[in-house]
C-alpha cells in the first residue's frame, strides 16, 4: 500500500514545505484540503494550477486527492452543488489528482429516502463530468452517512465507476460498524482509506497513530486479507484542534506505525 497525509494536519502550510515534509518522511502522496484558506483551492488560476502540479512532479510526490466540501445530500437546488463538484473535478484534473472527496451532509430532519435519492441523483449527474476529466468522486463515510452501510444506500443506486467511497475509519467506528462489515459494504467502490487516531468517542482530538482507540490494526488486517492494495491517508485534524501536537513532528513515527501494521498483517 502507499501512504499519504492530508494537509488538514498542516493548515495553510505552503506547498514547498508540505512536499519537503512528505519527502523527508517517506510519504508517497498528499491529500490536499481544497479551501480558500489553503494554498490549493478552486479559485486558482491556470498558471497557479500548473505551478502546483509541477511542484509535486518535481518532488516525486503524488497528489492523492482534492478534499472538497460539497454536500451531495443537502437540501436545496442541485445546480450549486453540481457546480461546486465540477469546480473540484477541474481542479483535480489540472493537478493530476485521481480523486475528489465530497461529503453526504443530509438534513437529519428530512426523510432518509429523500436525502439518499437526492445524493444519488447528483452524483450520477456529476459522474459524467468526472468520466470526461478522468477523475473519480469519492463519498466519504461522514456526518449523516458515517458507516459503510449508510454510504452504500447512495452509492448502490448511482452504479457508476467514476463514483466511489472514501473510508474514514473514525466515522465508521463512531457509527458502531466493524471494519470487516465496512469493507464488505464498500469494497466494490473503495477509492482510499483515511486513517487517524483519537482518545475516545467523546474526545476526538487527534492523537499520534497507535496512541488512541481506533481499530487501525483490524482495518489494515481486513484490507490485506481481502487483497486490497490502495492508499492509506493519515488525516490528522489539526485545523480543528489547536491544542493537538504539531503534525510535522509526528509524521516519521506515524509512517513507521503504519508500516509495522502492514508487516504484522502480512
Amino acid at each position: 500500500m502507499k501512504l499519504a497525509f492530508s494537509t488538514l494536519g498542516v493548515p495553510g502550510l505552503p506547498l514547498p514545505e508540505v512536499l519537503a515534509l512528505a519527502t523527508a518522511h517517506g510519504y508517497h502522496g498528499v491529500e490536499l484540503r481544497a479551501h480558500p484558506e489553503e494554498p490549493v483551492h478552486s479559485g486558482l488560476s491556470p498558471a497557479e494550477r500548473s505551478g502546483a502540479a509541477a511542484l509535486f512532479k518535481d518532488a516525486g510526490v503524488d497528489v492523492l486527492g482534492v478534499a472538497g466540501y460539497a454536500r451531495v445530500a443537502a437540501p436545496g437546488e442541485d445546480g450549486p452543488v453540481l457546480a461546486e463538484i465540477r469546480d473540484l473535478l477541474h481542479l483535480a484534473h489540472d493537478l493530476g489528482a485521481p480523486f475528489v472527496r465530497v461529503f453526504p451532509g443530509a438534513d437529519p430532519e428530512r426523510p432518509r429516502e429523500e436525502s439518499d435519492a437526492r445524493a444519488a441523483r447528483r452524483l450520477g449527474t456529476a459522474a459524467e463530468d468526472a468520466a470526461a476529466l478522468g477523475v473519480r468522486i469519492l463519498l466519504e463515510t461522514h456526518d449523516s452517512h458515517r458507516t459503510g452501510a449508510a454510504a452504500i444506500r447512495i452509492l448502490g443506486p448511482v452504479g457508476h465507476r467514476q463514483v466511489g467511497a472514501l473510508w474514514d475509519v473514525m466515522h465508521t467506528w463512531l457509527g458502531g460498524e466493524q471494519p470487516s462489515d465496512t469493507y464488505a459494504a464498500l469494497a466494490p467502490h473503495l477509492g482510499y482509506v483515511q486513517v487517524k487516531d483519537i482518545a475516545s468517542a467523546s474526545d476526538t482530538t487527534p492523537l499520534p497513530l497507535g496512541a488512541g482507540v481506533l481499530p487501525l490494526t483490524e482495518c489494515v488486517d481486513v484490507l490485506l486479507r481481502r487483497g486490497w492494495d490502495g492508499w492509506l491517508c493519515w488525516e490528522y485534524e489539526k485545523r480543528w484542534y489547536e491544542s493537538a501536537a504539531p503534525l510535522p513532528e509526528l509524521l516519521g513515527a506515524g509512517r513507521e506505525h503504519l508500516l509495522r501494521l502492514l508487516d504484522e498483517a502480512a
